[in-house]
């Protein structure tokens, strides 16, 4: 399984971006992908996950601006992050397996695959 990471870019307090992770391997219905974060100097933190079933889980940093979906036909995730804070900059990676469970979701240990990263950076 491979993921590539997409759509950071530079941007201002308050505006918006759409994180994309495009990931090979015909069973990309049956993962669960997380979007994780890691500014400099600081551990990676969950960001969110979307489940195969559809379940999303997000962080309380971000609940209520971001939203994680999923394209089956596509074999891609989106990360829809708005209203966006300088807090917020980092780079964004996401990650995939098959056997989540619902107590490690936003735990990295939890994920055998991961994307290479893509960085957003918000200035105030």
């Amino acid at each position: 399984v491979q993921l590539q990471a997409s759509g950071g870019g530079l941007v201002q307090a308050g505006d918006s971006l759409r994180l994309s992770c495009a990931v090979s391997g015909r069973t990309f219905s049956s993962y669960a992908i997380g979007w994780f974060r890691q500014a400099p100097g600081k551990e990676r933190e969950f960001v969110a996950t979307i489940r195969s079933i559809g379940s999303t889980y997000y962080a309380d940093s971000v609940k209520g601006r971001f939203a994680i979906s999923r394209d089956n036909a596509k074999n891609t995730v989106y990360l829809q992050m708005n209203s966006l804070k300088p807090e917020d900059t980092a780079v964004y990676y996401c990650a995939a397996d098959d056997r989540v469970s619902l107590s490690r979701y936003n735990n990295p240990a939890a994920y055998d695959y991961w994307g290479q990263g893509t960085l957003v950076t918000v200035s105030s």
